[in-house]
């Protein structure tokens, strides 16, 4: 099997995030700055870090509770906005932290109700400056199988190529048996992709094989050419491109 490291940066480097950072609780905007930090709390992707001063100072709460970390002293932070109180939050560093850290936040990504870089809402987490996600259609013929049954073929497929990740391969729905797809409940989000509308589990004569296929009807900007098409984990399905068995590779998603 194919094993796909995700390894991008070193723990806890630290660089500029070029964008302009938001995040809103409550329908409020309690964090706006131009003067956000990168770090890498481990080597996938970054967190952001955020100047004290660019979060709004009437929903802060100082819980008056010090913490000392791996990365120093901080205090832990929680946010209010009218009735709505996320406590434990994020924390500040302070001076006895790694340097260039001390004055600038950490909060947790679930503490907020949304995240936007510019005027476009990330999801999950901080997109990392050096992952590339590029979706390119193609007329290379790919067929879907599983445990003997073909779930869709196509000779127009686009193919998302994402650092780190194995080629997914999205198929228009005409292409796809839905008679063997079972609509899931499941939802995930991508912070390069945005969040899934659709899941399905596969049914075939050996298994039930649970959330294996989705869709997203309205992705990112710039991924609107996978919109309303149907991908598989590579991982776990058997995908023929011109004919010829891809190995199934080895990622987080599956261990």
């Amino acid at each position: 099997m194919i094993d796909y490291p995700r390894m991008i940066a070193e723990v806890n480097r630290m660089e500029p995030a070029p964008r302009r950072v938001r995040a809103t609780l409550a329908g409020r905007t309690v964090v706006d700055t131009t003067r956000a930090v990168y770090l890498w709390e481990w080597p996938n992707y970054p967190q952001y870090y955020v100047p004290i001063e660019d979060v709004a100072a009437d929903a802060v709460v100082d819980e008056e509770h010090e913490q000392k970390l791996s990365r120093g002293r901080a205090r832990r932070l929680g946010l209010r906005v009218g009735d709505v109180l996320r406590q434990g939050a994020g924390r500040v560093y302070t001076d006895d932290s790694l340097p260039g850290l001390a004055g600038l936040v950490r909060f947790e990504w679930d503490a907020l109700d949304a995240w936007y870089e510019e005027d476009e809402e990330v999801f999950v987490h901080p997109r990392n400056p050096y992952t590339r996600v590029d979706a390119v259609r193609s007329t290379r013929r790919v067929r879907v199988e599983l445990d003997g049954v073909l779930l869709g073929e196509s000779s127009s497929p686009v193919m998302v190529f994402e650092t780190g990740l194995p080629t997914r391969y999205y198929l228009n729905r005409s292409e796809i048996d839905f008679t063997v797809l079972e609509h899931s409940p499941t939802v995930t989000a991508c912070p390069y992709k945005g969040r899934t509308t659709d899941y399905w589990s596969i049914r075939t004569p050996v298994a039930v094989h649970p959330d294996l296929a989705w869709s997203y009807s309205f992705p990112t900007a710039s991924m609107q050419a996978i919109a309303g098409l149907v991908s598989f984990y590579n991982e776990k399905i058997d995908i023929l491109l011109d004919g010829r068995m891809i190995e199934r590779p080895v990622t987080h998603f599956f261990r």
